[in-house]
């Protein structure tokens, strides 16, 4: 039996439950590919799945990452038009492929439907497997660690802006955690729509980040009080849109940032899940509160030609090696980064 290198977890808890391993190279169905791993991005998800989610059941020993840059080594017997070792990125989200959602684009919506790194072994490892239509070529114009960058959160984020939030031409979006893969992601593809974006950091040396991605405006709330400078960058009017992926802290006071028919679309719960809410000012205002999840394959392709042409750029923070799983998440629960964190096996 082959093995291969992989960061594993055998429980669910901390960081320190992570363990390197040799587990065996996955074996492959007949629409499968098996992709040599050159990058994989970290993500919020994988220290929830780490934790442990309730009601989501994972086979132990398990391994994580979502975000996978490479090249497809081996195919099934019934895969065709996929050279091999040409460079790759993999759609993290899996899905049937032929009921009505996956057919119309809402791929997240069907009741197959998977994340790599969640409920399948992910990229924390030499090799990962994957559905064949889960391929998507790409060039040799930037690094694997930069094309790891892109699939979950350029996709979440086009998703949020474009198919949920309907974003138009010089619209306000007001982008929080502008510092995380997600956020950083937002604010180009806002800007891409020519929109005003105000963004939300934690500390002084992320502003000239968020600046340099395009921000018009950047607010410091560890500082100053967002939903006040919102107001004033405004003129008390408020935004279109408010990009969220915190939850908890930021819910409540975002709901305030918006303009009258604004909305406000979500799709994570970083910093808390519950909320309070006072349903009158979101119907006497006519708001919209928007659910988002993931995105469709399709999406990513249309970003990933975005990206070859670009007009979107990944942003990478750090690259660690593939041993040191542990540190790089650690990095992201301290919030020292500014992009994307980077396993190399």
């Amino acid at each position: 039996m082959i093995k291969m290198r992989a960061v594993i977890f055998k429980k669910h808890g901390e960081t320190k439950e992570l363990e390197e391993a040799y587990v065996p190279i996955p074996d492959l169905g007949k629409r499968d590919v098996l992709v040599k791993v050159r990058a994989c991005a970290l993500n919020h998800l994988d220290l929830w799945t780490l934790a442990g989610m309730p009601g989501a059941k994972i086979t132990m020993p398990h391994i994580l990452g979502s975000d996978v840059a490479g090249e497809v080594v081996e195919k099934g017997k019934k895969v065709h038009g996929i050279p091999l070792y040409k460079p790759v990125i993999v759609a993290p989200g899996i899905s049937c492929g032929k009921c009505d959602y996956c057919k119309s684009g809402w791929d997240s919506l069907c009741r197959q439907y998977r994340i790599l790194g969640f409920q399948e072994n992910g990229g924390y490892a030499e090799y990962v497997k994957v559905p064949a239509r889960n391929i998507i070529p790409v060039t040799k114009q930037l690094s694997m660690e930069a094309w790891a960058s892109i699939p979950l959160t350029f996709l979440t984020a086009w998703h949020m802006l474009v198919k949920r939030a309907a974003i138009q031409k010089k619209n306000s979006v007001l982008v929080h955690g502008a510092g995380s893969g997600v956020g950083s992601a937002a604010i180009q593809i806002a800007k891409l729509f020519k929109a005003r974006v105000l963004a939300t950091v934690g500390r002084q040396e992320k502003v000239k980040c968020a600046k340099a991605l395009g921000a018009d405006e950047v607010i410091n709330y560890t500082e100053k009080d967002f939903v006040t400078e919102v107001l004033r960058f405004t003129k008390a009017e408020g935004v279109d849109i408010v990009f969220d992926h915190l939850g908890g802290e930021t819910f409540t006071k975002s709901i305030h940032c918006l303009k009258k028919k604004g909305r406000l679309v979500t799709c994570g719960v970083t910093t808390g899940r519950s909320v309070n809410l006072d349903l009158r000012y979101v119907y006497s205002r006519q708001l919209s509160i928007v659910g988002s999840y993931m995105g469709g394959i399709h999406e990513l392709e249309r970003i990933v030609r975005r990206v070859r042409a670009g007009k979107l750029h990944p942003v990478v923070d750090k690259v660690f090696p593939l041993r040191e799983a542990r540190q790089a998440l650690n990095r992201m629960i301290a919030r020292d980064h500014f992009g994307k964190i980077i396993l190399k096996p």
